[in-house]
């Protein structure tokens, strides 16, 4: 038998966010497989203890991720996960706790390495004025944060963060901004265990940062693809 689901209290919440959450945590855990049907509106009102408009907002919602499809006569199905949304910051915040962390932010590591050194390299030519201060005054907060003992290690998570979302939304290419979106959700729910790495990443980033300052996009490029092969030689050695 497929899944069921407590009751969701009243909260200010939106209700059907946290239906959709319940549901897709379903989803993603398995409990509902890929091409099965999903109880019935009647029976999942009864088991949120929700009216069928939440209800049908939640599955919209979801339909809208790659979730879920409605078909006529048939009912609401799950869809094959080669269609789910894996870019939705959402939808990666709803994984949490349901995926191996390490193979999760290796496969986010693979496609980091596919964007974030022509980002660099973008954000090198593009970068305006006040975005280029901002990123000065981050990169000098990041030596302040490394150069403590013992290092703030969420102080450090949280600059570390900045510094590379910055990096996204002075590319100037409105189709970078969602990465940075995505980064700061990959960052605030599955690197935190990562974060030990920060005084011995500093220069590399100082080396990424130089290079955006300079206006040099091969040595931006260059620079972001050494920090995240590290990275990734870090991930795999663990």
């Amino acid at each position: 038998m497929l899944g069921t689901f407590n009751s969701i209290p009243g909260s200010k919440r939106s209700l059907h966010v946290q239906v959709a959450r319940e549901i897709a945590r379903g989803i993603l855990s398995g409990d509902f497989p890929q091409g099965s049907i999903i109880p019935g509106e009647m029976a999942l009102c009864e088991q949120f203890g929700i009216s069928r408009t939440a209800l049908r907002e939640a599955v919209k919602l979801l339909t809208s991720k790659g979730l879920l499809e409605s078909r006529p006569k048939i009912g609401t199905r799950v869809v094959d996960r080669a269609y789910w949304n894996f870019l939705d910051s959402q939808l990666i915040e709803w994984m949490d706790g349901l995926t191996d962390i390490d193979q999760f932010c290796h496969q986010f590591l693979g496609l980091r390495r596919a964007i974030e050194p022509e980002a660099c390299a973008l954000a090198s030519k593009f970068a305006s004025a006040e975005q280029r201060i901002e990123l000065s005054e981050t990169f000098q907060e990041m030596v302040d944060v490394s150069s403590q003992e013992p290092m703030d290690k969420e102080r450090w998570l949280n600059i570390n963060m900045k510094f590379h979302s910055l990096i996204f939304r002075a590319t100037g290419n409105d189709f970078y901004l969602p990465f940075g979106h995505i980064l700061t959700t990959m960052f605030n729910n599955f690197i935190v265990h990562s974060s030990e790495q920060g005084n011995t990443c500093i220069q590399e980033h100082r080396a990424i940062y130089e290079a955006i300052m300079a206006g040099n996009s091969d040595k931006a490029r260059q620079a972001s693809a050494s920090h995240l092969q590290r990275l990734n030689y870090q991930l795999t050695t663990k």
